[in-house]
C-alpha cells in the first residue's frame, strides 16, 4: 500500500472531495450561501462526473482489494447520472418553506451512499464489498425517514433499518462460512478454491440472501412496498433505481467471478427466483391503486428482468446487464418525476387522481406515456431493446423456457402499465388534477429522461440495422 494506491482510485477520491467541499459549505456558510446551495452542489457533482466518465486500464490495487476493469467506469457514470437526475427532481421539494430538511443533510447522505456503491462495484475482496455495502445501505435508512413528521416515512425507516441489518447479519454469517472453507476473503482466491460441497453450497445461499434483499428479489421482497410507499418520492426513486443497479452489477460479477465453480447450482436458484420475482411482482402491480407502490411492485418484476441479464453469465449478458440499468435508470426516473411533481403541488397518490390528466397537464402525461411504454417494453423506444438485448443473452445459454415466461409476464406487465394510460387519456373525472406548472429542475429532469429513453432506442435500431448490413 502506497500513495500510487491510494491515487489511482480517482473516483472515489473525487467523490470524497465533493462530499467534504459540501459539508464545509454546509457547515460554514451563511443564509445567502445556503440560497446557492443547490445550484453549487448540482455544478459540483457535475464536475464530478465529466471528470470521471472515460475509462482507463485495467489495475489492482491495495494488495487486490480494489479491483478496476472498463466498464466499471460506465456503470458508476450511469449510476451518477442518475444521482444528478434525482437530485434535480428533489430541488423543489428541498426548498419548501415547511420542510424540516437542511439541503446539506440530504446531498451529504445520498453521496455517501453513492461512495458505497463505488467501493462495492469495484471490491476485490469481501470484507471492501461488506464495508462498500454497509456504507450503501446504512445512511439510506435516514433517507427514508426524511419525512420525520409523517408516520409512515417513520414507519418505512424502521422497517427498512430491520430489514437491512437482518439481511446483513446473514451475509456476514454466510461469509464467515467462505472464509473457513477457503481460508481468504481475495475473489481470486475464493475462485480457485471453491467446490461444490455442502459447506461451499450453504455459504454461497447466505451470501446471496443478503444481495438479493438490496434487489428486491423473491421472496426477499416484502419490505419494498412499505418502504416506496412511506420513504420521499425522491428517495424511492433513488432506492428503485440506483440502489438496484449497483447490486445487481455486482451480483453479476460476484457470482461469474467467484462463485465460477458452482454456476450450475447458482443457475437453478437464479432460474426459480427469476419466474417467482417477474410473476409475483407483476401480478400484486394489478391490484394497486397507490402509485408509489404501483412502482414498487414494478420496480420488483423489473429486477427480475436485470438479473435475467445474469444468469447467462457471459460477456454478453453482461452488457446486456449495463444496458438494461441505463434504460430503466431513464425511464423510471421520468415516471418519478412526474409523481414528485404532482405531489409536491397536489398531495395526490392514487392512479385514479390521475384521470383526465392529458387535458390539464398535457406534457406530464405524454412524457409520463411514453416513459412507461418504456418500462412495459413497447418498440421503438429503449426499452423495447433492452428487454430484447436481456432475453437474447438468456437464450444464447438456452434458457428458452425461462425466456419464455419472461415473455408471457411481459405482456402482463403491458396491461397495468396501460392502466395508467388508460386513466390519464380515456377516463373522466369530476376533479382532475389542476395545471401545474414545474420548477426549471424538474423540467431539465424530465427532458434528460425523455431524450435518453427515445434517442436510445432510436440509436439501437440504427445500430441493429448497420449490424444487419455488415452481416
Amino acid at each position: 500500500m502506497n500513495l500510487t494506491d491510494f491515487l489511482s482510485i480517482r473516483e472515489e477520491l473525487s467523490l470524497i472531495a465533493v462530499i467534504l467541499i459540501l459539508l464545509v459549505v454546509d457547515i460554514i456558510g451563511g443564509d445567502k450561501a445556503k440560497r446557492w446551495f443547490q445550484p453549487f452542489a448540482l455544478g459540483l457533482f457535475g464536475v464530478h462526473i465529466i471528470l470521471n466518465c472515460l475509462p482507463r486500464e485495467a489495475f489492482d490495487a491495495f494488495g487486490g482489494m480494489y479491483h478496476y476493469t472498463p466498464i466499471m467506469t460506465y456503470v458508476k457514470t450511469i449510476l451518477s447520472i442518475g444521482t444528478l437526475i434525482v437530485f434535480l427532481q428533489v430541488n423543489a421539494w428541498l426548498k419548501e418553506e415547511n420542510n424540516p430538511i437542511k439541503q446539506g443533510e440530504f446531498y451529504f447522505l445520498t453521496l455517501t451512499t453513492l461512495l458505497g456503491m463505488y467501493f462495492m462495484i469495484s471490491s476485490g475482496n469481501f470484507l471492501l464489498f461488506f464495508i462498500g455495502l454497509e456504507t450503501a445501505s446504512l445512511p439510506v435508512t435516514t433517507l427514508v425517514a426524511f419525512n420525520k413528521y409523517k408516520r409512515k416515512s417513520a414507519e418505512a425507516g424502521a422497517k427498512y433499518i430491520l430489514s437491512a441489518v437482518f439481511s446483513s447479519a446473514i451475509m456476514v454469517f454466510g461469509l464467515s462460512f467462505v472464509y473457513g472453507a477457503n481460508g481468504s476473503l481475495y475473489f481470486d482466491d475464493i475462485a480457485k478454491t471453491m467446490s461444490v460441497s455442502y459447506l461451499q453450497i450453504m455459504a454461497f445461499v447466505f451470501f446471496a440472501t443478503g444481495l438479493f434483499f438490496k434487489l428486491s428479489l423473491v421472496p426477499f421482497h416484502l419490505w419494498t412496498a412499505d418502504v416506496y410507499e412511506g420513504a420521499p418520492t425522491g428517495v424511492t426513486a433513488y432506492l428503485s433505481v440506483i440502489s438496484k443497479g449497483s447490486a445487481a452489477f455486482v451480483l453479476l460479477t460476484i457470482f461469474t467471478k467467484v462463485f465460477a465453480n458452482i454456476t450450475e447450482q447458482w443457475q437453478i436458484a437464479l432460474w426459480i427466483i427469476i419466474v417467482l420475482t417477474i410473476t409475483i411482482g407483476n401480478l400484486f402491480a394489478l391490484r394497486q391503486n397507490n402509485i408509489k407502490r404501483f412502482l414498487a411492485f414494478s420496480s420488483i418484476s423489473q429486477a427480475g428482468y436485470i438479473v435475467l441479464a445474469a444468469i447467462s453469465g457471459s460477456e454478453v449478458g453482461m452488457t446486456a446487464l449495463v444496458f438494461y440499468i441505463l434504460v430503466y435508470l431513464l425511464s423510471n426516473l421520468a415516471v418519478f418525476g412526474i409523481v414528485s411533481v404532482i405531489e409536491n403541488q397536489t398531495g395526490k397518490l392514487n392512479i385514479s387522481d390521475y384521470k383526465n390528466l392529458y387535458k390539464t397537464n398535457p406534457k406530464l402525461s405524454f412524457v409520463m406515456m411514453l416513459a412507461l411504454f418504456s418500462l412495459a417494453g413497447i418498440p421503438p423506444f429503449a426499452g423495447f431493446f433492452s428487454k430484447y438485448f436481456v432475453f437474447m443473452s438468456a437464450i444464447d445459454k438456452s434458457f428458452y423456457v425461462l425466456v419464455f415466461i419472461a415473455l408471457v409476464n411481459t405482456v402482463i406487465s403491458l396491461y397495468y402499465y396501460l392502466k395508467v394510460v388508460k386513466a390519464m387519456y380515456l377516463e373522466e373525472s369530476d376533479d382532475p388534477i389542476p395545471t401545474i406548472k414545474s420548477d426549471i429542475a424538474s423540467k431539465i429532469s424530465l427532458v434528460i429522461c425523455f431524450l435518453g429513453f427515445c434517442l436510445v432506442g432510436f440509436i439501437s435500431i440504427i445500430y441493429d440495422k448497420i449490424g444487419a448490413v455488415a452481416y
